[in-house]
């Protein structure tokens, strides 16, 4: 069954964005998965569609109505986890990235304005998920990029599952270098080993740098890689 994303956005014409092309678009074409777009302007309550009001206690900014996101849910969420794209969120993981990769479907608020009044996170036990320690304009940016990432891993989309194994953060370990032809360019050449034909040595080779790699740019990574190694 293809998974449906479900998006819950005042900017639907956004969608599917950058999703429609290359591997992605080709997948969405083909019916692997899905989205659906629901604009929470046309639950507003008003004729200007407005949909966010001034924060309780003061403060700058505007929040999203309770009220108002609550219908847009009540009328089209039929089941599946609600996520909010949010900086306060949970750190968006590869291993989060292949749970989310086996649901059916997966209903996402993309927030705008200061934030979403906390009680309709509270009442549909929305789980918040952020792609980094930064802020952007909206939740339709961050939500596309975690859909990319979730789309690549369903079955038949990059064609080659291989392809995924070796990749930054399948295994606590950065990727190893890659090269191609020219053998030689510029005076810098392809490493001796990997011209070798030998497996093995090619193996450890790629080993021994992502290993390399990932102590010199990301330690917590490579913490985490030797505690699996000794369990």
């Amino acid at each position: 069954m293809a998974l449906k994303f479900k998006v819950y956005t005042i900017f639907p014409e956004i969608f599917p964005g950058f999703l429609g092309y290359s591997l992605t678009g080709k997948a969405l074409s083909e019916g692997k998965w899905s989205l659906e777009t629901v604009n929470i302007r046309d639950y507003a309550l008003d004729k200007h569609g407005s949909v966010d009001d001034t924060p309780c206690g003061g403060g700058a900014g505007m929040v999203m109505r309770a009220d108002i996101l609550g219908r847009a849910l009540e009328a089209n969420h039929k089941g599946g986890r609600i996520l909010v794209m949010s900086p306060r969120g949970k750190p968006l993981t590869q291993q989060m990235v292949h749970e989310f990769s086996q649901e059916e479907e997966i209903s996402v608020i993309c927030g705008r304005f200061e934030g979403i009044d906390e009680r309709v996170l509270e009442a549909y036990q929305v789980e918040e998920v952020s792609i980094g320690d930064y802020v952007l304009t909206g939740g339709e940016q961050a939500a596309q990029i975690m859909f990319d990432a979730i789309i690549r891993l369903l079955p038949g989309v990059l064609g080659n599952t291989l392809s995924t194994e070796s990749e930054s953060f399948e295994n606590c370990l950065l990727e190893y270098p890659q090269y191609t032809r020219p053998i030689e360019w510029e005076g810098r050449k392809v490493p001796e080993v990997l011209l070798s034909g030998h497996h093995k040595k090619i193996e450890d080779w790629r080993k021994e740098q992502a290993i390399k790699i990932t102590r010199e740019r990301r330690p917590d990574l490579l913490k985490k890689y030797l505690d699996s190694k000794r369990v």
